[in-house]
C-alpha cells in the first residue's frame, strides 16, 4: 500500500560546496530519497517518519557563510509514483550505455541499466557518476574482482557485473543504500554483487578493479585503504571532487604509489583513473 511523504525542496546559495554538505546532513535523517537540483536539492521523508523540529538537528541550516531556504510539501500517495516516473528520465552515456528505470522501454543498448528510480543520487544523471560509468564502458572487467565503496544503488557494481567481472562487493555506510543497491542488482540479475553496511575498505581479498566515487575527504583519508587491496596493474577509479581538488588529491596519489592514468572533466566535477 502506498504511503503519503513529505518533500522538502532547498535553495542553497552559493550552490558549491554547500548542497553536497546539506546533503551528507540529511543522510543523519530518514530521508528516503534525495533528488539534485539546479538550486539545490529535494529530499522525501515518509510520513510515519515525520516528526516536528524535523531539521532542527540540521546544523548547517544555522551556518552564516551560505543561505539556505526550503519549502515543505504533503504528497499524497497516489502521487507518488508518478512524481518519480515523471522526473526520472533515462541517460545515455556514449553510444553504448543507457540508464533506466523499469517503466522505461528498452533502449537495445550494449549496456543497459535498470535502476529503481527512488534515489536520484546514482542514476547517471550526476557528474561524478556519469564520468565514472565513463571509465567503466572503457575498462575490461572480464574475470575481475572488483568493489564499488559508496555504491549508493549500486549502479557502478551492476556496470562491472554486466561487463562479466567475477565478484563484486559493494559497500555502503547507508542502511538505504543497501535496500536499494540489492533491489537494483536483483532487477538486473546480477547474482555475484555482494552488498554490505560500512564504511571501511574490506581487507579480505585483492581486486583487480575499484570504484570510490565519494568526496575529497573520504578519498584522502582511505587511498592508502584502496592501494594496500589494488592488485598490480589494477584500476582505481575515483571521483566525487571538484577540479579545485586536484593538485591536493594527485599528491597524496604520489604519496601512496599511485599514478593517474586518466582525468575526466564534467561542469565543476573531475574524475580519475589510477593504477600502481
Amino acid at each position: 500500500m502506498a504511503l503519503p511523504y513529505f518533500g522538502y525542496f532547498f535553495t542553497v546559495n552559493p550552490k558549491s560546496p554547500w548542497d553536497e554538505i546539506l546533503l551528507a546532513q540529511l543522510q543523519n535523517l530518514p530521508f528516503e530519497s534525495f533528488e539534485m537540483t539546479e538550486q539545490g536539492l529535494n529530499a522525501f521523508v515518509n510520513e510515519s517518519d515525520h516528526y516536528e523540529g524535523f531539521l532542527n538537528a540540521v546544523a548547517l541550516l544555522k551556518n552564516p557563510k551560505v543561505t539556505i531556504t526550503h519549502s515543505r510539501a504533503y504528497i499524497e500517495p497516489e502521487n507518488w509514483n508518478a512524481k518519480w516516473e515523471e522526473a526520472f528520465k533515462p541517460i545515455t552515456v556514449g553510444k553504448d550505455c543507457v540508464v533506466r528505470a523499469d517503466f522505461h522501454p528498452s533502449f537495445n543498448k550494449k549496456y543497459e541499466i535498470i535502476i529503481n528510480p527512488k534515489m536520484s543520487f546514482g542514476t547517471g544523471h550526476h557528474e561524478t557518476t556519469y564520468m565514472m560509468l565513463c571509465f567503466a564502458i572503457k575498462h575490461e572487467f572480464l574475470g575481475q574482482n572488483v568493489l564499488d565503496m559508496g555504491c549508493g544503488t549500486g549502479i557502478l557494481a551492476i556496470m562491472a557485473s554486466i561487463c562479466g567481472a567475477e565478484t563484486i562487493d559493494a559497500i555502503d555506510n547507508d542502511p538505504w543504500c543497501i535496500e536499494n543497491s540489492k533491489e537494483n542488482a536483483e532487477k538486473n540479475h546480477c547474482a555475484n554483487i555482494t552488498v554490505a553496511l560500512g564504511d571501511t575498505v574490506p581487507t579480505q581479498k585483492k581486486y583487480d578493479a575499484i570504484f570510490a566515487n565519494i568526496n575529497r575527504n573520504v578519498l584522502m583519508e582511505q587511498l592508502p585503504a584502496y592501494t594496500a587491496v589494488l592488485n598490480k596493474k589494477g584500476s582505481l577509479m575515483l571521483s566525487g571532487f571538484y577540479e579545485e581538488d586536484l593538485p591536493v588529491l594527485e599528491k597524496r596519489l604520489q604519496e601512496v604509489g599511485l599514478f593517474v592514468l586518466e582525468k575526466l572533466k564534467k561542469n565543476k566535477w573531475c574524475a580519475l583513473t589510477c593504477s600502481k
